[in-house]
C-alpha cells in the first residue's frame, strides 16, 4: 500500500521563527529539562514535524512544547488529534503500525521497576523478521532511531541490568535491515548511523551491568559501520565509548588512545561540547596512569570546550553531558590519582547539579561521593550517601552502581562502631 501523504506543518514551521532547525531543537531540549522531561530532540525531528510527517508527537514531546508555548493546545501548533492518528493504524508503512508506535512509546514513558520488562515488550515489533521488508524504507529508518531513543531514556530511568538482553533483538534486526538494503542512498544513510547508535546503546547496557567483552564487541560493531558509511560523528561516539570502557577495565593506554582517536574524528564536526567529553575521556585515562601533569592538560581542555556552550552540531546522544557530568568524569580522575577529598568535592557537585530525572546517573554520583568519602576518611558522611544509593536501588538497576557500593561498604566495615555507619551497613547487607 502507498504510504499515505503527509501535509507540512506550517504553523510549527512559523512558531520556530528565525532560528535554524538545530538551534530550535536545542531551545526544545533545554525547556525539556526545564520541567523534567526526557527528549532526544535534534533539527531532523523538528524536520520531521514540520513536513508532517510527525502529525502528533509522543506525550513527552506534547509536554514540552505546551511548555514552550503555555496558552496553546496541540491543534494550535499544528498538530492533528491523538485519535486521528491512532485511526490510521490500518496504513502500515514499514515494521511498525501507527497504534503499535504509540503502544510503544507509552510503555517506555512509563515508570517502575515492574515496567522495565514491560517496556520492553515494544521492542521486538522491530526485531520480527517475518517483517523485514525486502528493500528498507524511511518508516524502517525511524523504527531503528525511535528504538534508540526509548533505549537511552529507559536506562536513564532505571539502569542497564534489566534491559540488556531485550535490546539485543532490534540490533539483530536494524543490521538485517542493512543487509536488505533501502530504497534510496539517503535511507540508506540514515540506517547505518541508526545501527551505529543502536549498537553503541546495546554496548553501553552490556557495559553498564559489567558485561565487559560483550560491549567491547558491539562498540567495535558501530566503530565497523561508521568507517563503512564514513559517519564521523558516529566514529567519535565509538571511540569515547571505548576509552570509557578501557578505562573501567584497567587498560589506560589503551582509554587515552581511543580518546584521542574519537577527537581527530570529531574535529571537523563543531561540537565544543563533544570535544570536551573526549577529553575527558582521555584525562581519565591519564589518571589511570598516573601521568598528572598529562590529566590536568586534558582537564583544562575539558572545561575550556565545555565554556564554549552548546552548538547546533551537538549530537543527540550527548543529551546527558552537563555539568553534573563533567564534575563527575574529573572526580573519577583525582580518586584515580588518590585524592579522595578532592575527588568528593566535585562528585558532591555532580550529585547536587544533576536533574532527578536521570535516577541512575543520579544513584552513579552518589555512590561515587560515598565511595570518595570513605576512603577520604569522613565514614559518618559516607553512610550518609551510601544509604541515599541504597533508595535509589529500589528504582535503579546497575551492576556498576552495586559494585562501586559494594566497594565502599568495605572500606567502611573497620568504622562500623559509627551508628550512621553501623546502619549503612546493615541495609546494605539485606539489599
Amino acid at each position: 500500500m502507498a504510504a499515505f501523504p503527509h501535509s507540512p506543518n506550517q504553523t510549527f514551521r512559523r512558531l520556530r521563527g528565525q532560528h535554524s532547525p538545530a538551534e530550535f531543537a536545542a531551545m526544545v531540549r533545554r525547556a525539556a529539562k526545564e520541567i523534567g522531561e526526557t527528549v532526544s530532540c535534534d533539527a531532523r525531528y523538528i524536520g520531521r514535524v514540520e513536513s508532517g510527517e510527525i502529525r502528533c508527537p509522543n506525550y513527552a514531546y506534547e509536554r514540552v512544547f505546551l511548555h514552550m508555548f503555555p496558552g496553546r493546545t496541540l491543534a494550535d501548533l499544528g498538530f492533528s488529534p491523538r485519535e486521528a492518528v491512532r485511526g490510521r493504524s490500518a496504513q502500515r508503512t514499514g515494521p511498525f503500525t501507527h497504534k503499535e508506535s504509540d503502544v510503544l512509546r507509552r510503555a517506555f514513558m512509563a515508570g517502575g521497576s515492574a515496567t522495565v520488562a514491560a517496556a520492553t515488550i515494544g521492542l521486538p515489533l522491530l526485531g520480527d523478521t517475518r517483517r523485514t521488508p525486502s528493500r528498507a524504507g524511511e518508516s524502517e529508518a525511524a523504527a531503528v532511531e525511535e528504538a534508540v531513543r526509548q533505549i537511552r531514556l529507559l536506562d536513564d530511568r532505571h539502569g542497564a541490568d534489566a534491559l540488556y538482553r531485550r535490546a539485543a533483538e532490534p540490533l539483530r534486526a536494524a543490521y538485517a535491515l542493512l543487509d536488505a538494503g533501502a530504497t534510496r542512498q539517503s535511507t540508506e544513510d540514515r540506517l547505518h548511523a541508526g545501527a551505529g547508535e543502536l549498537a553503541i546503546s546495546v554496548g553501553w547496557l552490556a557495559h553498564d551491568s559489567g558485561r565487559f567483552e560483550d560491549a567491547r564487541s558491539h562498540y567495535a560493531e558501530a566503530l565497523a559501520t561508521a568507517r563503512v558509511s564514513g559517519d564521523a560523528g558516529l566514529e567519535a561516539h565509538a571511540f569515547s565509548n571505548m576509552a570509557f570502557l578501557a578505562r573501567d577495565c584497567g587498560r589506560p593506554r589503551e582509554s587515552v588512545r581511543a580518546a584521542q582517536a574519537g577527537r581527530r574524528a570529531a574535529r571537523s564536526l563543531g561540537s565544543p561540547r563533544l570535544l570536551s567529553l573526549l577529553a575527558l575521556r582521555e584525562a581519565g585515562g591519564w589518571a589511570g596512569l598516573a601521568d598528572r601533569k598529562a590529566c590536568e592538560e586534558a582537564l583544562t581542555r575539558a572545561h575550556t570546550e565545555f565554556s564554549r556552550g552548546e552548538a547546533g552540531a551537538d549530537p543527540e546522544w550527548m543529551s546527558f553531558f552537563g555539568e553534573a557530568e563533567l564534575e563527575s568524569l574529573e572526580s573519577r580522575c583525582w580518586a584515580a590519582l588518590g585524592e579522595h577529598a578532592r575527588a568528593a568535592r566535585h562528585a558532591r557537585r555532580a550529585a547536587d547539579l544533576q536533574d532527578p530525572h536521570f535516577a541512575r546517573n543520579v544513584a552513579l554520583y552518589a555512590a561515587e561521593l560515598a565511595d570518595d568519602l570513605a576512603r577520604a576518611g569522613a565514614p559518618d558522611e559516607a553512610a550518609w550517601a551510601g544509604g541515599r544509593v541504597l533508595d535509589l536501588l529500589t528504582e535503579v538497576q546497575s551492576t556498576r552502581v552495586r559494585s562501586m557500593l559494594s566497594g565502599t561498604a568495605r572500606t567502611l566495615v573497620p568504622h562500623q562502631r559509627n551508628p550512621r555507619v553501623a546502619e549503612f551497613l546493615t541495609r546494605h547487607a539485606t539489599v
